[in-house]
């Protein structure tokens, strides 16, 4: 065979696939590929179709055996092939390894990297691959193996976590997204997941390169990975158009086409491995003349020889093949990033509400008395301590008045996006007990209506599919609290929804971004209705950089027609009024930290004792000056 007939790609991967369908029904053959013959112990400079087996007999022992003899020479579509057969496994590589030291790789991560390890929840570990864009969707996924991110059992939709289970259990805090799509076949072992809950960034793992281009391998190529177990490992390309029969568990068996990397001796392994348990789904990268790593991804690492067997290869899906089975591509260079080194990164979606959002400013969420404190109710899951995330805000609950105490939200008015609200349906939040919450019960057959804390319109910025997410969390009924139909229907209520729009039409805000806080005020007479104390009146904090300078605007909408007038600041029904940071402070048992001092209501440095607290808003016109 010549080498030059290597370069049909689509004839040789023919041949090799009919050769795999009739002899990779013996057991002991565990793959076939084109590689350069060995003899000796030594490749030779003659193409060989090679063979690997986990058993190698010679002639004379053949005739016991359960194996069937393989010829000296196989024509195939034409195609003359010499043979060659070496002694070799392969076993998918997720983690199957002992405890070690726990590096950066194992740890979690935000923003993630390439090369660290990640899994489905019920997968022990392997490695995330690169940062690849869907071609559907055009947003930015995660790339690794099938048996890394789907596994036997596993469905679309399961949540992916970083690291992965083996190095980290508590799976419940390390949500980094979902499987959208995999693959498993000739095509490759493969799939892509969602970035959910973290920032990611596309330089791999010490090696400083993100995935830019696709290249097809060639016999004697240079590569090298980084991956979870073995870190940073270099390797030269020994077979290629390799079928490999791998079994997954549970009666998941299948054939995987790629390529094969032996190690390079010019740079060899720590311990001769390039390959253990949990470097699966790492990216093999070219490398340049001088030995560094390119911006090129060769293949898809999803196995390797077993840690106990001698010598050491791994496998690879060839990463043309990969990227369009899943149908994806590598990212392009951010144009005009302030970066010089091009790289994309992917900031937190779905993390929740991001203090350090405003340029040039930290509004960190509030701070509560003790008494509010005491009184918050504890988050099961996607949050920390008595702090629930989700995409684009954040809130704390009341355990007593089973209402959110705040919600903080971003407004990034650069990248607002129209959805409709039509099919989502109000709902319980997984994260809170149901005790913790208020929910229909409270709103059927009467005249309150749901109210948004944080504004739906607010949230729906971002890609389509953080904005469609957001769209989402914003019905959970922690976002909700209850309001008159009467008021909904305001005039008053009318102001009160446009008071972000108001900032942004007349103020001229930096980056067009605002940090926004907003919740119920709790009074000890607030209306008891089915059991639940009605909020009588809501607040809101509106944070923006203005000129560089940082500028906060309070306001008190009430809801005083239920009975009575907001004692603490005089207000009538309905009326809507800007406030001082520091008296909406009392009013809710909230320090809002930077925001007091940037109040635009609070009299300046040597102003006057007598401080306005309170200003009416009568209209459109007067809501921001």
């Amino acid at each position: 065979m010549r080498k030059r007939d290597l370069k049909d790609r689509a004839t040789i991967e023919a041949a090799v696939q009919r050769v795999a369908d009739e002899y990779l029904k013996d057991p002991n053959i565990t793959s076939v590929g084109v590689g350069y013959k060995v003899v000796d112990g030594r490749p030779t400079d003659e193409l060989a179709l090679q063979f690997t087996v986990s058993t190698k007999f010679e002639p004379q022992s053949l005739e016991g055996a359960t194996t069937r003899p393989i010829p000296e020479t196989l024509t195939v579509n034409g195609i003359r092939f010499p043979t060659d057969v070496v002694e070799r496994r392969y076993t998918p590589n997720p983690v199957a390894v002992g405890a070690q030291e726990k590096t950066d790789r194992k740890r979690r991560l935000d923003p993630i990297v390439p090369g660290v390890s990640i899994g489905a929840e019920r997968v022990s570990a392997g490695t995330l691959a690169c940062l690849v864009r869907e071609t559907a969707t055009g947003e930015t996924r995660m790339l690794s193996n099938w048996h890394v991110l789907h596994g036997v059992g596993g469905e679309l939709g399961q949540r992916i976590v970083q690291p992965g289970a083996f190095d980290d259990n508590r799976v419940a805090d390390n949500g980094c997204g979902r499987l959208v799509r995999s693959f498993l076949g000739l095509a490759g072992d493969c799939a892509i997941a969602s970035i959910e809950g973290r920032g990611a960034e596309e330089p791999i793992l010490e090696l400083g390169v993100p995935v830019r281009r696709l290249g097809d391998p060639e016999l004697g190529d240079r590569v090298v990975k980084s991956g979870r177990t073995t870190a940073v490992t270099y390797g030269v390309v020994t077979r290629l158009h390799t079928i490999t029969r791998l079994t997954y568990g549970e009666g998941v068996e299948e054939r995987i086409g790629g390529f094969e990397i032996g190690p390079d001796p010019e740079q060899p392994a720590v311990g001769g491995e390039i390959s253990m348990g949990g470097d699966s789904g790492s990216a093999w990268m070219a490398l340049d003349d001088a030995g560094k790593p390119t911006d090129m991804m060769l293949g898809l690492h999803f196995a390797g020889e077993p840690d106990s067997d001698p010598g050491e290869h791994a496998l690879a899906c060839y990463a043309s093949s990969v990227f369009g089975k899943l149908e994806i591509s590598p990212l392009e260079a951010p144009k005009g990033d302030p970066d010089v080194r091009g790289f994309f990164t992917v900031h937190a979606s779905g993390s929740g509400y991001d203090a350090a959002f405003l340029p040039g400013h930290a509004v960190p969420v509030p701070v509560a008395t003790a008494d509010v404190e005491k009184d918050y109710a504890p988050v099961q899951e996607g949050g920390e301590g008595p702090v629930r995330h989700l995409t684009h805000f954040s809130l704390a609950m009341s355990a007593s008045r089973r209402f959110c105490r705040w919600v903080a939200w971003n407004v990034d008015g650069n990248a607002l996006q129209q959805l409709s609200r039509t099919g989502i349906d109000f709902k319980r939040d997984p994260a809170f007990r149901a005790e913790h919450q208020v929910d229909d019960d409270l709103y059927s057959h009467n005249r309150l209506d749901r109210g948004h804390i944080a504004r739906r319109r607010d949230l729906l910025w971002g890609t389509r599919e953080e904005a469609t997410r957001a769209n989402a969390d914003s019905f959970f009924f922690t976002n909700i609290a209850p309001q008159l139909d009467d008021f909904n229907q305001s005039a008053k209520h009318g102001i009160w929804g446009q008071l972000e729009d108001a900032v942004y039409e007349d103020v001229s805000v930096d980056d067009l971004r605002l940090a926004v806080l907003g919740g119920p005020i709790f009074k000890r007479n607030d209306l008891e209705y089915r059991g639940v104390l009605v909020p009588r009146s809501y607040w809101k904090l509106i944070a923006y950089a203005e000129d560089g300078a940082l500028k906060a605007k309070a306001y008190v909408l009430t809801q005083d027609d239920l009975e009575g007038k907001l004692e603490s600041l005089g207000l009538e029904p309905f009326n809507l009024y800007q406030v001082v940071v520091r008296e909406l402070s009392g009013l809710t048992g909230l320090d809002f930290g930077p925001l007091t001092a940037a109040d635009t209501m609070a009299p300046p440095p040597g102003g006057t004792a007598q401080a306005v607290t309170a200003r009416p808003i009568g209209g459109r016109s007067e809501i921001v000056r």
